[in-house]
């Protein structure tokens, strides 16, 4: 299962933002906000997301911007949290 994290997560993020784009389409390593147009109040959609997927919880003084910049920091910051 692990390996099929970025999967996982881009198909969450197009089922959950309602992109007009397949989860194939979206590279691990481009900006979501730059390239997909994503705000920060799909920020917070794709942070609930990540909670009911993956059960991890973000505690206000460790959310930082920085790990949903891409789909493999995503995927990096739920690897650390399930370890």
């Amino acid at each position: 299962m692990d390996d099929n994290i970025e999967q996982e997560i881009k198909e969450m993020i197009v089922e959950r933002l309602f992109l007009k784009i397949k989860p194939e389409e979206i590279e691990n390593d481009k900006g979501l906000i730059e390239t997909y147009g994503i705000d920060s109040f799909n920020i917070m959609e794709i942070v609930v997301g990540v909670e009911e997927l993956y059960g991890v919880t973000f505690k206000p003084k460790e959310f930082k911007l920085s790990f949903f910049k891409d789909v493999a920091s995503i995927a990096e910051f739920v690897r650390s949290r399930r370890k």
